[in-house]
């Protein structure tokens, strides 16, 4: 432990990223940044050669960023597992999706965890990053990397620390924003603050593994929540012949008491539509059932269902059926200014619309192609947009002149709220959530 800490001190332990995505690409650059030699490690061919050559494929992370770090040699990516025979602190950032029964499919870390046992050495911190359900890293990684022979917190230091990534966030990023780390044993705990600590501006250290687990769900199982319940009120609005925005932004004049959040077509990204279901999975083996959270799941998965509603209403009401009719959606990716697909509700959106027999194109300025089932899909330029019967605002992208296509369309559904600066001198044809 003593070697481990003089090495994180003086900057020369040796980092390997396991995945190198949306969380893994931004703290490897951190990691490098600060002076550590870094190494991601991912399986994706791709991946590896783009960072090789110092070019992003994520756009939180720019190339005169990478580009720098690579030419310097702090920081490089591999697809051979070796590289962890080499490192002294090993940060897994893997996939953590929902299997088809919409159970925690923990395959991806388990393969780390693999790999990672079959090329440990003493003095080695592992850090789990990627989402999973408390009690998983005591009960499970650790007993695969106890199959090397080596001793948790003697030999080697187990850690959990949830990633706490926004794309698109200009304000908070890897760096500032603050860090929620727990340790196998107190000793994991030292080591995991000594190492955070050279690269990270505020860590927040919790009694252990589980706890930081729990803050981790905790905190998307609130969003996901209160998210659900202004898609209800949303809905009610609708049923009442209300404004929803009008009586979102009314109650966010209250200076206490109230925390806005927005409605919208569903929930996307990977955290908050997956990590609650992750809690809800561990309390039914514990035979508890999570109520709050399996009812805002509904209320979520169910929006898609209420945007078809609205474009069938919205057409009906200039004397079209849904079925023959031509629609246009207006962004995929799963919130604004990213180009981020991830669980995006807009692919319902546009199944469901297809479903019903109508012809659906997109138009998404970060998103120039995407598949969707068999499909291949291109993005239509903007000024198509007359030639479509409705226009359906999946994601409000800043960079989309909403002036044209307010202009422009024959009928407009605003999921998003996006055309409220200009909706009152075309009122007659948007028809909002």
């Amino acid at each position: 432990m003593r070697m481990l800490l003089q090495k994180i001190k003086s900057h020369d332990a040796k980092v390997v990223v396991i995945g190198i995505g949306y969380v893994g690409l931004p703290l490897c650059t951190e990691m490098a940044s600060a002076g550590f030699p870094t190494v991601g490690y991912d399986q994706s061919a791709a991946k590896v050669e783009s960072l090789n050559a110092g070019k992003s494929y994520i756009k939180d992370v720019p190339d005169e960023v990478l580009a720098p770090l690579v030419k310097s040699g702090k920081l490089s990516a591999s697809a051979d597992p070796a590289v962890l025979s080499t490192a002294d602190v090993v940060i897994i950032c893997v996939p953590t999706p929902l299997n088809k029964t919409k159970e925690p499919d923990n395959s991806y870390v388990m393969m780390a965890g693999e790999d990672v046992k079959k090329h440990m050495h003493p003095d080695m911190l592992v850090v789990l990053e990627s989402t999973t359900f408390p009690s998983f890293t005591r009960e499970l990684l650790l007993p695969k990397l106890a199959e090397s022979g080596l001793r948790v917190g003697e030999d080697f230091f187990l850690c959990f620390s949830p990633e706490r990534v926004d794309p698109g966030n200009e304000k908070w990023h890897t760096k500032n924003t603050p860090k929620v780390v727990g340790g196998t044993t107190p000793n994991c705990l030292e080591v995991i603050q000594a190492m955070y600590g050279e690269v990270l501006e505020h860590l927040v250290p919790v009694s252990s593994t589980d706890a930081a687990e729990m803050v981790k769900v905790l905190e998307n199982t609130f969003r996901q929540v209160n998210i659900a319940l202004v898609n209800e009120v949303a809905i009610m609005c609708h049923k009442l012949g209300l404004d929803t925005w009008e009586i979102l932004d009314a109650a966010a004049t209250k200076p206490f008491g109230f925390m806005r959040f927005s409605p919208g077509p569903g929930l996307g990204g990977h955290c908050i539509p997956i990590d609650p279901l992750y809690l809800s999975w561990k309390l039914r083996t514990l035979k508890y059932e999570a109520r709050f959270i399996e009812l805002a799941n509904d209320i979520n998965t169910h929006m898609p269902d209420h945007v078809l509603e609205k474009v069938v209403d919205a057409l009906n009401g200039h004397k079209k059926a849904l079925n023959g009719s031509r629609v246009l959606c207006l962004g995929v990716a799963y919130k604004r200014d990213i180009d981020d697909m991830r669980e995006s509700p807009a692919l319902d959106v546009i199944g469901l619309i297809q479903a019903k027999g109508a012809t659906v194109d997109y138009h998404d300025p970060y998103v120039p192609t995407m598949r969707l089932g068999e499909q291949v899909m291109r993005s239509v330029p903007l000024d198509a947009v007359e030639s479509y019967d409705c226009v359906v605002v999946c994601t409000d992208h800043a960079c989309v002149d909403y002036k044209l296509v307010a202009q422009r369309a024959k009928v407009i559904v605003d999921t998003r709220n996006a055309l409220r600066a200009i909706r009152g001198g075309a009122r007659d044809k948007i028809v909002m959530l």
